[in-house]
């Protein structure tokens, strides 16, 4: 509260207090006049008072921005799954030797010393298989053999080929028995930045 409104106020106080006193009833108008102009007054320093406050901007203290935060380079990305697949590949390798027949220039080769060739590598990848996998066919039945197609049966499982026509259930001649996998456990492998290799060069020291 600004001083000039208290003493005013007292003033007001003491002067409305004098027109009680029957002392002073001869003197009403002059008192009564005083404490209008004393009312006026405060009110013109009210108006006055506020509109300065208003009027003068206030004063802002700049605050120093915080400093832009570093912008960090995006993490290397990890090659989990591909090192695993990767590896898997090794394994083939090591036990079958199938990545060097698959980059091998057959053509050159008579066929029996593929069909040679062959077996190793079948017998050596079929080792692989068996550990990692749990492989078996989709379809009991022998292939040739008529079988039923069952409603609701999954795209990924059958493949329909031939006349198709109406709605499943689906009767026709096995092709191909298929295969599936309940589980797949290829070797694991620490998070690498780079592709382990599929085999390592050999080098023989003398």
């Amino acid at each position: 509260m600004k001083p000039f409104v208290a003493v005013g106020a007292i003033l007001l106080v003491i002067l409305n207090g004098l027109l009680l006193v029957p002392a002073t009833v001869g003197h009403t108008f002059p008192i009564a006049l005083v404490a209008f102009v004393i009312a006026l007054l405060l009110l013109v320093f009210a108006i006055l008072s506020r509109d300065s406050g208003t009027s003068r901007p206030a004063v802002r203290v700049a605050t120093p921005a915080p400093p832009p935060a570093p912008i960090q380079p995006p993490a290397p990305v990890a090659k989990q799954s591909e090192a695993e697949i990767v590896a898997f590949f090794s394994l083939l390798q090591e036990k079958g030797r199938l990545i060097d027949f698959l980059m091998e220039d057959i053509a050159r080769y008579e066929d029996a010393e593929v069909g040679a060739a062959a077996r190793v590598i079948h017998q050596g990848c079929q080792q692989v298989i068996k550990e990692y996998f749990s492989i078996s066919a989709i379809s009991e039945a022998q292939e040739g053999a008529q079988v039923t197609v069952p409603a609701g049966y999954s795209p990924d499982q059958y493949r329909l080929v031939g006349k198709l026509t109406g709605n499943p259930p689906f009767t026709g001649t096995l092709l191909h028995k298929g295969w599936k996998t309940e589980f797949v456990k290829l070797p694991r492998i620490a998070t690498t930045e780079r592709l382990p290799s599929i085999a390592p060069a050999e080098v023989e020291l003398k």
